[in-house]
């Protein structure tokens, strides 16, 4: 398996740091988890690369190690009951925060591909999204 070992080498090669800003985070309950997606994988389940935090009320970040260069797409949500999964209510609205890159916005489904897709260039990156809750409180309480 040599080739495939260097095929991993190289592909490790221009790979790089992405941290991602989640801000609007509701309340301290459960973690913010985030996928980052190529176009083929957009909207699924099995992101090739993901991460997750604590939430606590504000801007939450994550950071994502050896991330090659490509186009991707991040979509994050607020899991505040652990269960891995974004709740739905009535209709399919979810009932935890949802966000994508480049703050794509959420108007009768998610957004389409074209609309939070960014070029990663594989140095090190810093960009943030914001959460956006459906039912319930949004963003972090008022001080």
């Amino acid at each position: 398996m040599p080739g495939l070992a260097g095929a991993l080498l190289l592909a490790a090669a221009g790979a790089g740091t992405l941290t991602v800003d989640i801000g609007n985070v509701r309340n301290a309950t459960g973690t913010v988890r985030i996928d980052i997606c190529d176009q083929a994988r957009f909207l699924k389940a099995n992101c090739p690369y993901s991460g997750e935090a604590s939430a606590h009320p504000g801007t939450v970040s994550i950071t994502i190690k050896a991330l090659p260069p490509g186009a991707y797409a991040i979509q994050a949500y607020h899991d505040e009951n652990d269960n891995r999964d974004v709740d739905r209510g009535l209709f399919g609205i979810p009932k935890e925060g949802l966000g994508f890159s480049r703050d794509a916005k959420i108007v009768f489904g998610p957004p389409k591909w074209a609309d939070a897709v960014f070029a990663y260039d594989g140095t090190p990156t810093r960009t943030a999204l914001k959460l956006r809750y459906f039912t319930g409180r949004s963003g972090p309480p008022a001080r």
